[in-house]
């Protein structure tokens, strides 16, 4: 079972936009050695709104021959196109990854009806494990806990959400609709303990690019019944979590790993660079957390 500390892993590109693919090896060398437990490519933190499919289902690939089974791959593989989302899960499957995590169709606004019929068109014909992504913020799209519940009720292979509404009366609504084999991940590192605590296995996490040891221990501490020290680290983390979304996600994670010496901070327009007030604030905070 998919549980624990998934990290949201950034695309490295060079200064020209092109994928340092040797690079995106050694952050997922480098979490496997810190403790995450699952490592997601080609999600919004990794940027994929403005990777080509060539360009995505390369990274799937590659992602699958560098982790060799080590850890569990999730492929994102979310389009506003049901045929492109279709095309993207059918090739992590044939590629070997071992979860697909499908984001809300953006900028259509599809009906709730919409919803369900995008998400069982695509389990009914790629017999992949399917994680749904909620994040309304960003796709305009809000999948409701009923639609949620109808989905896991009625495709085998949909096995959870990753919840980033912010919403903990969604998620608690959400999780009183269905069973206890469920997959509950936080999509808000903010309040990854409150999602934990009502029913929550683990988080696919921003905050885990650069703390990825003490996200891990924060989830592992909550399912080992340690509350006292979840606690302790998700209110230790809460500071540099606020401070990884200053502005748009994945600028400042993306600037923190440059300041790192990790990889280049560079992105793809219309993402730009961070602006000087807010690395300037960005510093301080990793200066804090001795990352600098």
């Amino acid at each position: 079972m998919l549980k624990g500390s998934i990290v949201a892993i950034v695309t490295p590109f060079d200064s020209r936009g092109e994928i340092l693919f040797d690079k995106l090896k050694e952050l997922i060398e480098w979490h496997i050695k810190k403790g995450t437990d699952g490592i997601l490519v080609c999600g919004t933190t990794g940027e994929s709104a403005t990777l080509t499919h060539p360009e995505h289902k390369k990274i799937i690939e590659f992602a699958v021959k560098a982790l060799n089974k080590r850890l569990p791959l999730v492929a994102g593989c979310g389009s506003n196109s049901t045929h492109e989302a279709l095309d993207l899960a059918e090739f992590a499957k044939k590629s070997g990854a071992d979860y697909s995590l499908i984001i809300t169709p953006y900028y259509n606004k599809p009906t709730q009806e919409g919803l369900y019929r995008h998400f069982k068109t695509i389990a009914d014909k790629v017999n992949i494990p399917i994680i749904i992504y909620n994040v309304p913020s960003r796709t305009g799209s809000n999948i409701l806990p009923e639609t949620v519940a109808r989905l896991y009720n009625d495709c085998s292979n949909i096995l959870g959400v990753k919840e980033a509404s912010g919403s903990l009366d969604q998620v608690t609504s959400l999780m009183t609709m269905v069973d206890k084999d469920f997959l509950l991940f936080s999509g808000a590192d903010e309040i990854n303990l409150p999602i934990l605590s009502v029913g929550g296995v683990g988080a696919i996490s921003v905050a885990a690019n650069v703390m990825p040891s003490e996200t891990h221990q924060l989830i592992a501490s909550f399912l080992q019944g340690d509350l006292k020290k979840a606690r302790e680290l998700q209110l230790y983390l809460y500071n540099i979590i606020k401070a990884l979304f200053i502005e748009t996600n994945p600028i400042p994670v993306k600037t923190a790993l440059g300041l790192m010496k990790m990889i280049e901070p560079n992105m793809r327009l219309p993402l730009c660079p961070i602006s000087e007030g807010n690395l300037a604030k960005l510093k301080s905070v990793l200066k804090e957390y001795k990352l600098l």
